[in-house]
């Protein structure tokens, strides 16, 4: 199945699509945060600011679990669970290209410089056994 998951929500991946990271707390529940990703050398890409909250429960709990989602027809999805990498690195490129893709690539080299002096760490999410949707098959024509 390595891979075959990724051409049915390829348009998904690279559209601007609603994205939620969970973390887990110390007593077990759940954070669910929007985030923006992006799709990059076979992983989920998110750029958290050091100092967040997310990074202390990942600290804790290295599990993690991030759902992509379309609010339009077809209404596919992919959710992937796992324990990311986290790479402590200059963010900006990153920061910069995830945030083009939802603001544009002018807006989001602008919103990355606006946030340079705002170190943060990139999460990697490997989507080793992603759950995959595609509700076109059960909608009404």
């Amino acid at each position: 199945m390595a891979g075959s998951w990724i051409e049915p929500v390829r348009l998904l991946l690279e559209a601007p699509s609603p994205a939620v990271l969970t973390t887990y707390r110390k007593d077990g529940s759940a954070l669910v945060s929007p985030v923006w990703f992006r799709w990059h050398d076979e992983a989920f890409e998110v750029v958290i600011a050091k100092g967040d909250l997310k990074l202390r429960h990942l600290a804790a709990d290295p599990r993690c679990a991030l759902v992509v989602f379309e609010s339009v027809r077809p209404f596919r999805g992919v959710e992937v669970r796992g324990a990311p990498e986290l790479v402590d690195c200059d963010v900006t490129a990153a920061r910069a290209a995830i945030a083009g893709r939802y603001l544009g690539v002018a807006d989001g080299e602008r919103f990355a410089a606006d946030r340079a002096s705002k170190p943060g760490v990139l999460l990697r999410l490997a989507a080793d056994n992603p759950r995959v949707w595609d509700l076109s098959g059960i909608l009404p024509a």
